[in-house]
């Protein structure tokens, strides 16, 4: 156990979050499941506890591992990484696996899994992009050499993830701009990027209308169609959400006292922080609600003590995407926003989006890691010149 704690490096607190919010997570999927085992495991509830426990041990492991990576390596893997998610988009927009009517996802052969493209070109943007705004750092206020080429990678990933996940392709585009705001854009710049990105998504939508079969465009039109009509009856899912909500009070049923996770579609996923507020209370959700604004924090102090422009740009970007991604998910719950579809990271119910989102937390302690042992090399150089002093 020492030999463990010995090798885990960075900041302590993100550690004791992700350990936090990893335990909130098999509690909560254990509790969320048991219509799953019934109706597709003859009862056994175990069975999903056990695959989500085998799924967030494996995520703990990529959070081990990539944070032992020195982070300048990831600017490097950047390129890589977005050389093939492209592809990867637009295999999925081809050929991709519809699973609730919406076709994200890539099935791998032989092993029978599978993940959503759009996780793996988020992480490959914000990594790629923070790479091109610090190479960019000399011309970064010009149009022409730095502003215009690092939009093109964000338009067209952000392009190929809109047909088919609508929310992800908005978090992007908005994580993006946050990261030009930090790595010194003209804000004017960054304001005309919003009003194309608005602009070409209502001409897409225009134009998808216009067609005999309109895909997700109805769907998105049934979400907020039904969130602003209170009285609606394809309202289902956001009523049953406010009854678990009501029914939790401030302390809550208790752990594995939920009813309506027999009722809420996607009480293990999508609504799962409808459910820790019913049996942990509204005391519960804010916890959990704290250590995600804990996260950004420290996410945001990594990157103002960071030496190098891309390790700030690195755990900045990553902070916000994965807490802005967490906000979206528990408005929703709360019925603040439309169904996005968004699972709430480290939490949910899911075997490669968590991986990913691990991926991105190791990233960030990585960045954490860099800064320690930079301040114990400073702090040891201070000493032995105190020392030479006192000799002298």
């Amino acid at each position: 156990m020492q030999a463990i704690l010995k090798n885990i490096k960075g900041d302590r607190t993100i550690w004791v979050v992700v350990f936090f919010l990893y335990i909130v997570s098999i509690l909560a999927v254990y509790s969320s499941t048991g219509t799953l085992a019934y109706r597709f495991r003859a009862g056994n509830t175990e069975y999903y506890l056990i695959k989500h426990a085998i799924v967030t041990a494996f995520g703990l492991g990529l959070v081990y591992l990539s944070h032992k990576v020195r982070y300048p390596y990831y600017s490097r893997i950047s390129q890589l990484a977005l050389f093939i998610a492209i592809p990867l988009l637009l295999f999925t927009l081809i050929r991709g696996t519809a699973i609730h009517e919406a076709q994200r996802w890539i099935t791998l052969p032989i092993v029978n899994l599978s993940f959503q493209s759009s996780d793996f070109a988020k992480l490959a943007l914000i990594m790629y992009l923070a790479r091109l705004i610090t190479r960019k750092q000399d011309v970064i206020k010009d149009l022409h050499q730095g502003f215009i080429p690092m939009t093109l990678p964000v338009l067209i990933i952000c392009a190929l993830i809109l047909p088919a996940n609508f929310s992800t392709a908005a978090m992007l585009f908005v994580t993006c701009m946050v990261l030009m705001f930090i790595g010194r854009v003209r804000f004017r710049y960054i304001l005309g990027l919003a009003g194309a990105g608005i602009f070409a998504l209502a001409v897409f939508i225009l134009v998808i209308s216009a067609l005999p079969q309109s895909g997700r465009i109805e769907t998105w039109n049934n979400r907020i169609s039904s969130f602003t009509n209170k009285e609606a009856s394809d309202n289902y899912q956001a009523e049953q959400a406010k009854i678990a909500i009501a029914s939790g009070g401030v302390v809550g049923k208790l752990p594995g006292n939920s009813t309506q996770r027999n009722f809420l579609p996607q009480a293990y996923s999508d609504f799962i922080y409808a459910i820790i507020i019913e049996e942990y209370g509204l005391a519960g959700g804010f916890i959990v609600l704290l250590f995600y604004l804990i996260l950004l924090y420290r996410g945001i102090r990594i990157a103002h003590k960071s030496p190098g422009t891309f390790g700030a740009l690195l755990a900045a970007g990553l902070s916000f995407s994965l807490v802005f991604q967490a906000i979206l998910n528990m408005a929703v719950a709360v019925n603040l926003l439309p169904v996005t579809g968004q699972p709430l990271p480290l939490v949910s119910m899911g075997g490669t989006s968590l991986w990913f989102t691990s991926l991105a937390i190791g990233i960030i302690l990585s960045v954490s890691r860099s800064i320690e042992k930079e301040e114990i090399i400073n702090g040891e150089a201070i000493t032995s010149a105190r020392t030479a002093q006192d000799n002298n």
